[in-house]
């Protein structure tokens, strides 16, 4: 049991939870804890939809604010809604993401050096059964209650966002074998969680919110790129196309390069304080620009990128989660 648990552990690839439960995270706490205010009484104060329907209904007084409205108030949050899809973005999406892809690619992944490890487990064949059994087991109770909890649209999200998981990597889709799709795909795994969060809480989408959701996708897409760069060499002899092995290593570079360029473009157009996060594609945009002129013999030294890749993660979200803690005090 133990040896199980730890190989399934390995397979979610805990490096990566935080790249899918913060976007939700911050998407639907956010935007529920700024959902608009309900004027309580004809004095002009405001007070939260919850506590408007408490004071409609009787059960609480009208409370007036002298002060200025605030612009965010976390009682409208719905805490369990947002644990349980903290915890399914966090857990089980990603042993459902990463154990599939584990499962289906494991004649190439015995061919890759970098299997094995916090990059990729090597799942052995007498795993294959359980850890399809526990993607589908673990994800199941939280699906049920997020469907119960959504609206129509957030079920369409929450159906886009899983399908791109399954069709990645599962026979018979194998979408991570669509030259340029693998990337869209790759980028839908991150970016659907947060598009998810924001229609599950009731956002409303301006062209400042496009742009935000535009950049995070130019990311993401970005980033499974240059991932592939790394395994051009292993996928080829495994038989596996991806953007790498058809464009080449040095061409992929390039436009992960540009496109991470492009997120910070996009990030200058958004709402405070987006612009003032438009470093943090530069940052990747520069980490992968010592590749440059990479050739596809050359290609498995992009691993030394794709490492400090892994680990201007935890830089980014640090300062991406400051910016949003000044930006909520500050407001």
């Amino acid at each position: 049991m133990t040896a199980t648990l730890r190989a399934l552990f390995w397979s979610s690839r805990p490096l990566s939870w935080i790249n899918t439960a913060f976007p939700f995270a911050a998407a639907y706490i956010l935007t529920a804890a700024s959902a608009p205010r309900v004027d309580a009484d004809a004095g002009g104060a405001y007070v939260s939809q919850s506590v408007a329907d408490a004071v409609a209904d009787g059960s609480a007084a009208v409370v007036v604010f002298t002060g200025p409205t605030p612009a965010f108030d976390f009682a409208q949050v719905n805490w369990l809604v947002a644990v349980v899809g903290i915890l399914f973005f966090l857990v089980p999406y990603n042993l459902a993401m990463y154990g599939i892809n584990d499962v289906f690619d494991y004649e190439s992944d015995l061919r890759n050096p970098r299997k094995g490890g916090v990059e990729g487990a090597l799942l052995d064949r007498s795993m294959h059964r359980t850890t399809l059994w526990a993607a589908v087991l673990t994800c199941v109770p939280f699906v049920l209650f997020l469907v119960v909890v959504g609206s129509p649209l957030s079920w369409l999200v929450l159906a886009v966002s899983l399908f791109a998981v399954v069709a990645y990597s599962a026979k018979g889709l194998r979408f991570k074998e669509r030259p340029f799709v693998d990337s869209v795909t790759s980028s839908t795994h991150f970016v659907s969680p947060a598009v998810y969060g924001l229609v599950l809480a009731g956002a409303t989408f301006t062209p400042q919110l496009w742009a935000l959701l535009g950049a995070f996708f130019l990311w993401g897409a970005a980033s499974h790129a240059f991932g592939a760069v790394q395994d051009v060499i292993a996928d080829r002899e495994g038989g596996i196309a991806s953007i790498a092995t058809v464009i080449g290593a040095r061409t992929t570079v390039r436009l992960a390069v540009v496109a991470y360029l492009l997120a910070g473009v996009l990030l200058t157009f958004t709402d405070a304080p987006g612009p003032f996060a438009a470093v943090i594609p530069v940052a990747y945009a520069l980490n992968c620009a010592p590749w440059w002129n990479i050739t596809d013999a050359e290609a498995e030294g992009a691993n030394k990128g794709w490492k400090r890749f892994l680990w201007l993660n935890f830089v980014s979200g640090f300062i991406t989660t400051m910016l949003l803690i000044g930006w909520v005090a500050l407001r």
